[in-house]
C-alpha cells in the first residue's frame, strides 16, 4: 500500500515548508471547539509527514493519525514519536475506536477521485466520530476554480538540496489529472522523479451532501486554511 507522494516522501516537508500548517490547524481546532467544546481526542485522517498534528497534539489530549503511505508515516513518526500512527486507506479506514474530532486537510479527499469513493471515505471518517463529534475535511479545488495555466512550474530550496517541480494538468471524468515531474539536485549530483495524481473534482454540494448522507449535520465554511473553505460535519450528541 502506498500514496501518490510514495516515490518524493522524503522531498514532501521541504517542498511544502512554505505552508503555515500551525495555522491551519488552529483554524480547524477552532472550527471543532465551536461546535464540540469538550473535544480531547482527535483522528487526522491523510495525516502526511504530521505536520498538522506537530501542533494538534499540543491542543488536545489525544491525537492519532493515519495515511496510506508508509513512506509518510516514517517521517511523522520521527516527527511524533508518542502519537498512534496508522497505515489506512481513507476509504475503507476501520480503527475500531471513535474520537471527538477528525479531519482530512491538505486537499487528501481529492485523492478519492470518484464521487463514489469520495461518498465513501466520508461515511468511514463519519464513523469514527464519538456523539457531538465533529468533521473537517479540506477540499481539492471544484470545477469552476480551475483555470490556466495548466502547465506550472514550482521550485524549493533547502539546506542540502533544490527542488524543481513542473506540474501538467489535464481534466477529465470529472479529475484533475496532475503529471509532476521533479528536479532535485544536492551535492552528490541530481536525480528526476515522476508521480501521477489524480484528483476528483467534487463541488461544496457534493461534499455536504455526502456528510448529509453519512448521518452528520452538514455545513460548508469559507475561506478555510488555504481559500479552499472547509466541509464540516457535526454528529448527533445521542443515538437516534
Amino acid at each position: 500500500m502506498t500514496g501518490p507522494f510514495h516515490p518524493t516522501a522524503h522531498l514532501y516537508d521541504a517542498f511544502y515548508a512554505h505552508l503555515d500548517y500551525e495555522a491551519a490547524a488552529t483554524t480547524v481546532a477552532e472550527t471543532v471547539r465551536e461546535r464540540c467544546p469538550g473535544a480531547a481526542s482527535l483522528l487526522d485522517v491523510a495525516c502526511g509527514t504530521g505536520r498538522h498534528l506537530e501542533t494538534l497534539e499540543r491542543t488536545f489530549e489525544h491525537c492519532e493519525g493515519a495515511d496510506i503511505d508508509p513512506a509518510m508515516l516514517e517521517i511523522a513518526r520521527e516527527r511524533l514519536p508518542e502519537v498512534p500512527l496508522h497505515v489506512a486507506d481513507m476509504e475503507t479506514l476501520d480503527l475500531g475506536r471513535t474520537f471527538d474530532a477528525v479531519i482530512c486537510m491538505f486537499s487528501s479527499i481529492g485523492y478519492a477521485a470518484t464521487s463514489e469513493r469520495m461518498r465513501a471515505a466520508v461515511r468511514a471518517m463519519a464513523a469514527h466520530l464519538g456523539p457531538g463529534g465533529v468533521l473537517v475535511v479540506e477540499p481539492w479545488l471544484w470545477p469552476d476554480m480551475i483555470t490556466p495555466p495548466l502547465v506550472r512550474v514550482q521550485t524549493a530550496e533547502a539546506e542540502d538540496l533544490v527542488i524543481a517541480r513542473t506540474t501538467r494538468t489535464r481534466v477529465r471524468g470529472g479529475a484533475t489529472h496532475m503529471e509532476f515531474a521533479y528536479l532535485v539536485t544536492t551535492e552528490e549530483g541530481s536525480q528526476t522523479f515522476t508521480e501521477e495524481h489524480v484528483m476528483g473534482l467534487f463541488t461544496p454540494d457534493e461534499y455536504t451532501a455526502a456528510i448529509g448522507a453519512a448521518g452528520l449535520d452538514a455545513e460548508f465554511l469559507m475561506p478555510g486554511p488555504i481559500g479552499r473553505g472547509m466541509a464540516v460535519g457535526t454528529a448527533p450528541r445521542s443515538a437516534a
